[in-house]
């Protein structure tokens, strides 16, 4: 019996070390820094440019589907791996915007670092890298803007099992550590029904996101396999959709046939973009070549 005592004794002390390695993996990874050049925005203190900024917000960023549509923030997701707070974004009490500059501001949205230097759990930076330097002024301007909301939120705490996930590859938090950092952004961008404004649209609004950068749909990355699949949008999939029956799928997230699309579909926030971006993006999708669902 001693023998066998020993072998597991050795067992247990190899699952220990294990697991103690993957631990210390995910916290190094978690902790990782991130260099991001000192950006000097102009921002802007029209109201016309807050307004727009509120649109890009809503319509576009889908910022309000994390933080609320008052932007005092939410915990998103409280689960065994992970705690995730959408933080409180107003001057309120528990909020960030008193204590947080333009380059913080725009650091965070389109590079996904926080002002240590650390990756920001589950933020959408890789969609709003492609902000152009205009828009996202705008969109700080209207945060800055929103009144103040007193919301004492927790801080996202990512736990044992989730930095094991995180070590093994099964727990991509942070999309800074894929983001160029040093990426040359466009200072502006001027809506137009046009394909370069519809894929401009499809970047920053999330639409390559999930549904792939050739929008041939399939599992979405970084999310659990119950996550619905991306339809694949390309002729492939909906090739004998009218762009009517496109503009009714964005705006009442309504397929030809009357069913209704999954709630992960943001069809709430699509509804609200203007005609001329909703005309750029239809414009946009009819220009993209077939692909076999899945190949991304």
């Amino acid at each position: 019996m001693r023998w066998f005592f020993g072998i597991l004794f050795g067992l247990v002390v190899l699952i220990v070390v294990a697991v103690g390695t993957l631990y210390a993996i995910g916290t190094a990874r978690l902790n990782q820094k991130f260099t991001v050049p000192y950006l000097a925005l102009t921002m802007p203190t029209d109201a016309a440019s807050v307004a727009r900024g509120r649109h890009l917000a809503i319509a576009v960023a889908k910022c309000v589907d994390c933080h609320g549509a008052d932007l005092g923030g939410r915990i998103f997701l409280d689960v065994p791996p992970f705690r995730l707070v959408a933080p409180n974004l107003t001057r309120g009490s528990g909020g960030v915007s008193a204590t947080l500059g333009d380059a913080d501001f725009a650091r965070a949205i389109r590079d996904g670092v926080a002002p240590d230097g650390r990756g920001l759990l589950v933020m959408p930076s890789g969609s709003y890298q492609y902000l152009s330097d205009a828009d996202l002024a705008d969109i700080i301007a209207y945060v800055k803007s929103v009144p103040a909301v007193d919301h004492q939120l927790p801080a996202s705490v990512v736990r044992p099992l989730g930095r094991i996930l995180i070590a093994i590859g099964q727990l991509p938090l942070s999309e800074a550590t894929f983001i160029d950092h040093s990426r040359t952004h466009l200072a502006s961008m001027p809506p137009s029904a046009s394909i370069a404004y519809g894929l401009y649209m499809a970047q920053t609004g999330g639409c390559t996101a999930c549904h792939g950068a050739h929008l041939s749909g399939g599992a979405v990355p970084g999310v659990p396999a119950s996550f619905p699949r991306a339809q694949n949008i390309t002729p492939t999939g909906i090739g004998t959709w009218s762009d009517a029956d496109l503009v009714r799928a964005l705006r009442t997230g309504k397929r030809p046939d009357g069913t209704t699309m999954s709630r992960f579909m943001p069809w709430e926030y699509t509804a609200q973009l203007d005609d001329t971006e909703m005309k750029a993006l239809v414009i946009y999708l009819r220009s993209v070549p077939p692909r076999p669902t899945g190949t991304y």
